[in-house]
C-alpha cells in the first residue's frame, strides 16, 4: 500500500462475451481456473503490445522500462500464522508458458504450505525486517528494471469472484491490474483493467480489452481441448485370437 500510494491510477471496465470459451472450458475434463485463463491471456496481448510490458521508473531519472516478457503477479488468498493474508504468486515467463503450466504454478500456490512456495518465502522474509530495511528494499526494487519485473511483475491479475459477484478496484504498485466478476447467465464477464495513468492512456486499454476477448475466445480456447485429451484414456484396440 506504501509502494502504491503516489500512482495515478485509472481504471476501465467492459463485459466481455466469452461464450465460445465457455461452452469448450465446460466440456473440459479438467478445466484450468480463471486465474490461469485471465494470466495466460493477457500476457498474449502483451505479447503483441510493447505498452503492455513497460513500467514507470524514477530512478536515476523518470523514464519508462520495457521488458521482454511479461511477468504476472497472481493475488493468492492464504492464512500465515492464523492470520488472513493475501500473498503473489509469480508467473514468468507468463507469454511462453502453456495455460496447463500456469493452472499448475496457481493451483500450487493455492494449496501447498506457504513455505514451499518461493515466491512466497521471498515476500514473508522482506516483511520482517525492520521498517527502515524494508522500505530500502522495497524502494531498490521498484526502480530497476530487471529487478521491478522480479518483485512486483509486469502486471497482476486479482478477483473475488470466488466470494462471489463484485466489481474490484484492487491497488499495486502497477503497472497493469486485471480483475474480474463472476461469469454471468448469458455467457460474459466484467473485466476491469486498472493502469498507472504515467505510462499508457485509455485508448490502448480499451484496445487491450478488445483484443482480450478476442483471444480469450481463441487461443485460449484452444489450449483447452488438449487438457481434455491427455486427460482421457487411450482407446484399447480389440485384437482377433
Amino acid at each position: 500500500m506504501h509502494a502504491s500510494r503516489n500512482v495515478p491510477f485509472v481504471s476501465l471496465r467492459r463485459t466481455l462475451d466469452v461464450r465460445p470459451l465457455i461452452e469448450t472450458r465446460s466440456a473440459s475434463a479438467q478445466p484450468p481456473g480463471w486465474a490461469a485463463i485471465f494470466t495466460r491471456a493477457f500476457a498474449l496481448v502483451a505479447r503483441d503490445e510493447p505498452a503492455l510490458r513497460r513500467i514507470y521508473l524514477k530512478w536515476p531519472w523518470p523514464h519508462l522500462y520495457e521488458l521482454p516478457h511479461s511477468v504476472c503477479m497472481v493475488a493468492i488468498a492464504r492464512k500465515e500464522d492464523g492470520e488472513d493474508c493475501v500473498l503473489p504468486q509469480k508467473v514468468s515467463p507468463a507469454d511462453e508458458l502453456p495455460l496447463a503450466e500456469v493452472d499448475a504454478l496457481i493451483r500450487h500456490a493455492k494449496t501447498a504450505p506457504v513455505e514451499e512456495v518461493p515466491a512466497f518465502r521471498k515476500l514473508l522474509r522482506t516483511s520482517r525486517l525492520p521498517l527502515p530495511l524494508r522500505r530500502a528494499l522495497w524502494m531498490a526494487a521498484l526502480n530497476f528494471g530487471r529487478q521491478r519485473a522480479n518483485y512486483c511483475g509486469t502486471f497482476g491479475v486479482t478477483s473475488v469472484a470466488a466470494f462471489g459477484a463484485g466489481e474490484l478496484h484492487a491497488l499495486s504498485p502497477g503497472p497493469y491490474i486485471v480483475s474480474y466478476d463472476v461469469v454471468s447467465a448469458n455467457h460474459a464477464i466484467d473485466v476491469v483493467i486498472r493502469w498507472d495513468h504515467r505510462v499508457t492512456d485509455a485508448a490502448l486499454i480499451a484496445r487491450t480489452l478488445t483484443r482480450l476477448e478476442q483471444v480469450l475466445n481463441t487461443a485460449i480456447r484452444a489450449e483447452l481441448p488438449g487438457q481434455r485429451q491427455a486427460a482421457e484414456p487411450k482407446p484399447v484396440r480389440a485384437v482377433a485370437t
